[in-house]
């Protein structure tokens, strides 16, 4: 690790832990699970698509007396399914784990949701440390605790709350992550500016000159910050990580979570809320026109095309924050300060959808 290694502390009620970040960090892995007093039994669980970070930090375990195993996990939203979990906790069985082992997840969101939720029942819960690869877990899904898998119905319907025990960011692999994955990406980091830090959007308006290791460390600090200070959701100030994703979750639902990337379904979502901010709670609109502004420049798309009213109002219904019938939403005064609403009626959703949805066929 060199002098861009940074070390950000989370802590809850549950379990205070370290998020690293730092360039070459993975060659590390094998020298911080040495650090961590890690027991020899340790199975990385990694998306098919990164098999070859898998190797590099494989080869650093063992460099350090650890004799790792590996389970490959295939790529896609689909893997978060119970069919999935069920082979992934037969699978540790068989390897007749105890609770000292660990699990190391390698890949994006799914992976680090996935696993974490193994981690979090297998025998009635083992220490995992998540490793992301993509920018949008690294700022926001590998932050917090939340694990969890979907059903049909709905996304993360079935999970729990359980804190890693470390996060290595390394955002050296982000050179292999395509365009759109880094865009969506993005859409989390925007995320953050909006409701938390004014500040952080200038940087990000920046694009070029922007530096991206910047915009995770700040990120990481801002969803560290809302999760140290609630992090169950029971005091609605984490809800607030919430914006744009009522109408996200909803979108990926309605869309089976086929074509649409988590990081689009949000911009769009936060597309959403800020008109509605503008309706229910005169949220400026020179602030929409900025927002609009930022998301077209990393090329996040503002509307959902295809899509039935009908499918996301559905979605809507089984959202797993919805209490009594009504949806939380997460509204915007101003940048920088959010609010929870369950004043937005459905003629004020259905009038944002005719404004954000091109219907399908």
């Amino acid at each position: 690790m060199n002098n861009e290694s940074l070390i950000i502390r989370v802590s809850t009620p549950s379990r205070n832990y370290s998020v690293r970040i730092g360039r070459g960090l993975l060659q590390s892995c094998g020298l911080l699970a040495s650090q961590l007093g890690l027991e020899n039994r340790i199975v990385l669980l990694h998306d098919e698509a990164v098999k070859m970070y898998a190797y590099q930090i494989i080869d650093s375990l063992k460099g350090y007396g650890f004799k790792p195993e590996i389970i490959a996990i295939a790529s896609g939203e689909k893997s978060k399914s119970f069919r999935t979990l069920e082979a992934i906790v037969k699978k540790l069985a068989e390897m007749k784990l105890d609770r000292k082992s660990t699990l190391l997840a390698l890949g994006g969101g799914v992976t680090g949701d996935l696993v974490g939720f193994a981690a979090s029942i297998f025998l009635r819960g083992i220490s995992f440390i998540l490793i992301p690869t993509t920018l949008l877990a690294m700022v926001d899904s590998s932050i917090g605790g939340k694990t969890g898998i979907n059903l049909p119905q709905g996304k993360n319907l079935i999970g729990s709350f359980y804190q890693p025990l470390e996060v290595w960011i390394d955002p050296e692999v982000l050179h292999t992550l395509s365009p759109r994955l880094l865009s969506a990406g993005m859409a989390e980091v925007i995320k953050y500016g909006m409701i938390a830090e004014e500040k952080l959007l200038e940087e990000i308006e920046k694009k070029e000159e922007a530096n991206l290791l910047d915009l995770i460390k700040r990120s990481v600090e801002i969803k560290a910050k809302i999760v140290s200070e609630d992090e169950q959701e029971k005091t609605g100030k984490r809800a607030i990580l919430n914006f744009g994703h009522t109408l996200g979750h909803a979108l990926e639902a309605a869309n089976k979570y086929k074509d649409l990337l988590h990081g689009e379904a949000i911009a769009i979502g936060m597309h959403a809320a800020c008109l509605l901010s503008h309706w229910l709670l005169s949220f400026p609109l020179s602030s929409i026109e900025r927002l609009k502004h930022i998301l077209q420049l990393y090329s996040l798309p503002l509307i959902a095309k295809g899509f039935s009213k009908q499918a996301i109002f559905h979605a809507l219904d089984l959202d797993k924050k919805r209490v009594q019938g009504v949806n939380s939403w997460i509204l915007l005064q101003s940048i920088g300060f959010p609010v929870i609403s369950k004043e937005v009626k459905k003629a004020d959703v259905d009038r944002v959808l005719k404004e954000i949805v091109v219907q399908g066929h």
